[in-house]
């Protein structure tokens, strides 16, 4: 998969939230997204999700309009803001909803993922009744379980314990070497530069800079 954000604006409400963004991204290449709140960087990732749609410029995405040629693109796992959960069911049941959808994911693969991240599958347990750090746990799950070629995460670390940390930082890896794309924000420098390939700063709704990581370079 490759991405092309071609002059990228978005302005919401007259507010301008991006100012002329372009990127290239690749498939097999994690990217870290660093900036501080209200930077545009959840903006930025829900464009890339079709979430909404660019004031001005263009998403290409494998030579096609996000947008226009499609409204989602085809193969995407997404954590950004609260996840969305159907509250009364539990964590299972929500795999299982959504796994229906597309018919990509195989039980066994599911039970597995959900174990490695300490939930139990058999858990009749309702989501609305699960810690801040359970959610996050079925959040990422729920945007990886598939093995989609684009995987937008938003602050993941957030909430987790350091060896579910570990956990997704090694999954999101060995994702990348299959050939996953991957955007990820966090404000935790140094995850972000052990895992990233190449590091995007944005600062105003604009890009300052871009950079091999130093740990690549390592």
């Amino acid at each position: 998969m490759n991405i092309e954000i071609q002059n990228v604006t978005k302005e919401i409400k007259g507010h301008l939230i991006l100012n002329a963004i372009n990127l290239e991204l690749h498939s097999g290449k994690i990217y870290g997204l660093r900036g501080k709140n209200g930077a545009g960087k959840t903006v930025l990732m829900k464009l890339l999700c079709g979430l909404t749609f660019p004031t001005a410029g263009r998403i290409i995405i494998d030579n096609e309009e996000l947008g226009k040629d499609f409204s989602f693109p085809r193969s995407i796992g997404a954590l950004i803001e609260t996840p969305g959960f159907i509250e009364n069911y539990s964590a299972w049941k929500n795999l299982q909803s959504l796994a229906a959808i597309k018919n990509i994911a195989k039980k066994k693969e599911m039970e597995q993922l959900m174990l490695t991240f300490g939930l139990d599958p058999k858990d009749k347990k309702k989501v609305k009744k699960y810690s801040l750090g359970m959610r996050q746990k079925l959040g990422i799950i729920m945007a990886i379980f598939e093995n989609p070629e684009l995987i937008i995460l938003d602050e993941p670390l957030n909430a987790l314990d350091e060896q579910t940390k570990k956990i997704v930082l090694e999954l999101l890896k060995m994702y990348s070497k299959q050939g996953s794309l991957i955007l990820i924000a966090s404000h935790d420098k140094e995850e972000l530069d052990f895992l990233a390939d190449e590091i995007i700063e944005i600062s105003g709704g604009e890009i300052i800079n871009t950079a091999v990581s130093k740990e690549v370079v390592k």
